[in-house]
């Protein structure tokens, strides 16, 4: 058998996102039996060719053309919306996301932003410009996290990192999930999808983590919002097209929900004069919540894990197809 060859192209220019050559000599000194080969977005349809492995951050469909023996496409990031699932199936290569380390720093997010809520930070950055005092402000703005629910919709291996942190505040968590275990693990009560409206309306904060599918597009929508609890907060860090943006500011300008954090919008970047961007109660990020300084390191750990797997042809972890090839 030829020697098997790994392609990789994780490009960005934020250091954490790309492939340093620090860790590509690592894989080669883990792997010594393959043949690594680094490309950048340039050039990788000329590198394809021979390729069985592509580790990288989006492939063009137009790319299988050049990648005869391809078997496995793997992906850093959490989702795989970006990718040609159906495609890659269609041809018997493997597609595999990544899992296992983004939760830490979205966790991490998640709870800064509800900190800013329910601590009325945000509330004072912005009257610090205009009033010389405003704690009778903060009266009507805060609330306790100890005692208060958390409900997760889309809770997986993120969301149960984020109920670890919720639960040391003192939160109760659900999870909303579509095949939720049997039992409660991880502090987390946990309701199927079609409980939804009960889940959302025994929550003082609701986090949206929910991936971008067909069932999931427009999820968030007015009857959803209509069945929050009142001054209820919400969190989207999972896509932006589960969430009606219409839906989203009656709420708010009702007075239906406290507040809306948000890391994903649709279109990204917002227009400068959308209403979200100007909502006194809306704080927006730029997709900045799996920023981390270890985010690489973290995602050579599992492709190398995988890797492994899959040179001895053994299951893979984060599969997004049905198809397993093997070298």
């Amino acid at each position: 058998m030829s020697r098997p060859v790994v392609l990789a192209c994780l490009e960005s220019p934020h250091f954490f996102w790309r492939l340093s050559a620090i860790q590509t000599d690592a894989l080669r000194a883990a792997f010594p039996g393959v043949d690594f080969r680094v490309a950048t977005t340039e050039t990788v349809p000329d590198q394809l060719p021979g390729a069985h492995v592509y580790f990288g951050w989006r492939f063009d469909s137009s790319w299988f053309a050049a990648a005869p023996d391809l078997r496995w496409i793997a992906s850093p990031a959490a989702g795989t919306d970006h990718l040609p699932i159906a495609e890659a199936e269609a041809a018997g290569i493997a597609v595999t996301r990544s899992y296992g380390f983004h939760g830490r720093p979205m966790t991490e997010h998640a709870m800064g932003l509800i900190l800013g809520f329910s601590r009325g930070l945000f509330t004072s950055a912005r009257l610090q410009q205009t009033e010389p005092w405003w704690k009778d402000d903060l009266v009507d703005d805060f609330f306790d996290l100890a005692g208060a629910t958390m409900t997760i919709v889309g809770c997986g291996s993120i969301g149960s990192h984020l109920a670890r942190a919720a639960s040391a505040f003192g939160m109760h968590v659900i999870g909303i999930r579509r095949n939720p275990p049997s039992r409660r693990a991880s502090g987390i009560t946990w309701m199927p999808p079609d409980q939804i409206y009960q889940a959302v309306g025994a929550a003082q904060v609701v986090v949206d983590l929910l991936p971008a599918t067909a069932d999931t597009a427009g999820f968030f929508d007015r009857a959803t919002f209509a069945a929050f609890r009142p001054g209820a907060l919400f969190l989207n860090l999972g896509r932006a097209s589960t969430v009606d943006h219409a839906a989203l500011l009656d709420a708010l300008d009702s007075g239906a929900l406290r507040g809306a954090g948000l890391d994903v919008t649709q279109p990204r970047p917002l227009p400068l004069d959308d209403r979200l961007r100007r909502h006194q109660h809306v704080v927006l990020t730029p997709k900045s919540a799996t920023l981390s300084r270890t985010y690489m390191n973290d995602a050579v750990a599992f492709f190398s894990d995988n890797l492994q797997r899959h040179l001895t042809s053994s299951p893979l972890n984060g599969l997004a197809t049905t198809r397993i090839a093997a070298l």
